[in-house]
């Protein structure tokens, strides 16, 4: 019965009785029930999705220890009560899992699942391995009190069904599990019924996934992810910010910002499809070479001597650094691209480029009203490009001093190595080929090379 405004409390005796009820049980649980668990540090959810018929199986492992607030019934000194755990696993299952989760077909978002089974595993136990070993895991026979283990040095196993309308829809699912612990990574296997088997690993609350998105879905989802990377990115920021301060005019900036364009370009499509180092020196050398390069960029201001040619041809030299470094934020993300990875790359980089014309929008002007009316444009650009090389500077220490925590060792030479020189040859004649055109092209549109 709903109570409009107004109206008399006629049911405040039997909140008081409710009020009391709720306090007495409080009281009467015992203090482990009363207060919460600590948080754990690191969880790791592992997750199996499969559209089958008109149902879309769900499967679930999760430490128990994540389900802080559920009291399971214990014996002995500490043990988890194997035999009557099961009658509080389905609530804890739509509690903690469920309830954290909505999937979508296509743009409809699917009413909660049924629990259809449920698990208390090992933490050696390894039938997650794979969906079909997953699923039978639920048809063997459960843990019985022979086993002795407390109640968080556990797995809990959970099956769902969606009813759905075609196992051909396109799915999506937004995950809500970062209260689980401080942080969560969720490991997700999505086997649609025809193609192979996709893997998405993502930290805390990713947002809306979407499972199989359309070549727009991607687009979109990856000219978002360049825009919003490039602005978020202190060091690119400032290395644009140094290739433009001397040179503030339209005609002088388009070879400078088209060689940088082109380079990282190159780079983060090459990184994209394996075509870069994969050893675990590579990452801090690329941000060792990028903060050397800010760095580069601002002592050059400071000296003076630099040319719109000279200024082009560095812009692209480090270009080709900047890119491995926007492949590094790209290289998770990539999982989301679907079928469509060249669509996302190249989604990925218009967002780039938008982000940077969106800043030298704001940059150039700014920069002009600065010389203007504030300090002249020759000691500006010293004091500006200072500070920069200041900071730089500071970035390349430390960075270097990370470098050399890694041991490098001379490669073996075997066919695995033959065939990534082979992959470096055809890139470096790609890159080669692309100079050439870009060289052709600004010579047949005589963009005239001035030195300011």
């Amino acid at each position: 019965m709903v109570r409009l405004p107004g109206t008399p409390a006629a049911t405040k005796p039997r909140m008081h009785k409710t009020h009391h009820a709720f306090l007495a049980a409080i009281v009467l649980l015992p203090p482990a029930s009363v207060f919460a668990h600590d948080i754990p540090n690191d969880i790791t959810i592992h997750t199996f999705l499969k559209p089958e018929g008109n149902r879309l199986r769900l499967l679930v492992r999760i430490p128990m220890k994540a389900m802080r607030d559920v009291s399971f019934p214990e014996r002995g000194p500490g043990y988890l009560d194997l035999g009557k755990v099961d009658s509080v696993l389905p609530d804890a299952a739509r509690l903690w899992i469920s309830d954290n989760i909505d999937l979508y077909q296509g743009s409809v978002l699917l009413p909660k699942p049924q629990v259809s089974a449920t698990r208390v595993a090992l933490e050696s136990d390894k039938s997650f391995s794979t969906y079909e070993q997953a699923l039978a895991h639920f048809d063997s026979a459960a843990l019985t009190n022979d086993t002795n283990v407390v109640w968080d040095q556990t797995m809990f196993d959970v099956l769902f069904e969606y009813a759905i309308r075609s196992n051909q829809s396109a799915f999506s699912i937004r995950p809500s599990f970062g209260r689980l612990g401080v942080r969560v990574v969720t490991t997700l296997r999505f086997i649609p019924p025809k193609g192979a088997e996709r893997a998405f690993e993502f930290d805390d609350d990713p947002g809306l996934v979407r499972l199989d998105p359309s070549w727009f879905q991607s687009a979109g989802r990856f000219a978002e992810e360049g825009f919003w990377h490039i602005l978020d990115g202190t060091d690119h920021l400032l290395f644009l910010f140094c290739l433009v301060i001397p040179f503030r005019r339209f005609r002088a900036l388009v070879p400078i910002v088209t060689g940088f364009t082109i380079a990282h370009s190159v780079t983060l499509i090459a990184s994209a499809y394996d075509l870069a180092p994969d050893a675990l020196w590579f990452p801090p050398l690329i941000e060792t070479l990028i903060a050397v390069s800010i760095l580069y960029m601002a002592l050059e201001n400071i000296t003076g001597g630099s040319t719109v040619h000279r200024r082009w041809m560095v812009a692209f030299g480090f270009g080709l650094v900047h890119g491995f470094g926007f492949s590094f934020a790209l290289r998770q993300t990539l999982q989301f691209a679907g079928s469509h990875l060249a669509t996302s790359l190249l989604s990925f980089n218009a967002g780039i480029e938008l982000g940077q014309l969106l800043v030298l929008a704001v940059l150039i002007p700014a920069l002009e009203l600065l010389f203007r009316f504030v300090v002249a444009e020759r000691m500006g650009t010293i004091i500006l490009s200072a500070v920069v090389a200041h900071t730089a500077w500071h970035w390349s220490v430390d960075r270097w001093e990370r470098l050399r925590q890694f041991h490098f060792e001379l490669p073996v030479i075997n066919a695995a190595w033959l065939a990534s020189m082979m992959r470096g040859l055809i890139a470096l004649m790609i890159l080669a080929g692309l100079i050439y055109a870009v060289f052709a092209l600004l010579k047949r549109r005589r963009i005239d090379f001035v030195s300011r």
